[in-house]
């Protein structure tokens, strides 16, 4: 399923990225969250997340960033993973990321 031209800013897929990331830190039971911004880490060194709380933040964008935007995307596929620079390292990556591939669609 294609989705027709996204009018899509960096800042709201920040914010969706955002927010998901607080829904599944606070699903894995992370009391008191940290600041969450474009710099913070999503793997590697001082990473907010876990290999598993990585994937669930991937599916949760997905679907977000379909029932918000209408836009499908496939965040974890073979492009992404092939990268010298991973899209996931950073909020900030991986909205970057969102945006290529959405003008691609667009």
């Amino acid at each position: 399923m294609q989705s027709t031209t996204v009018n899509l800013n960096r800042s709201e897929v920040v914010n969706v990225i955002l927010s998901a990331l607080r829904d599944v830190l606070e699903s894995q039971g992370v009391e008191e969250l940290p600041a969450l911004d474009e710099t913070t880490r999503l793997i590697g060194r001082s990473a907010a997340l876990d290999s598993m709380g990585l994937v669930t933040l991937i599916v949760e964008v997905e679907q977000r960033l379909e029932e918000t935007f209408d836009l499908v995307v496939v965040l974890a596929d073979d492009r992404a993973m092939s990268q010298t620079r991973s899209p996931f390292l950073s909020v900030a990556t991986l909205a970057d990321y969102v945006m290529q591939l959405a003008a691609e669609q667009g």
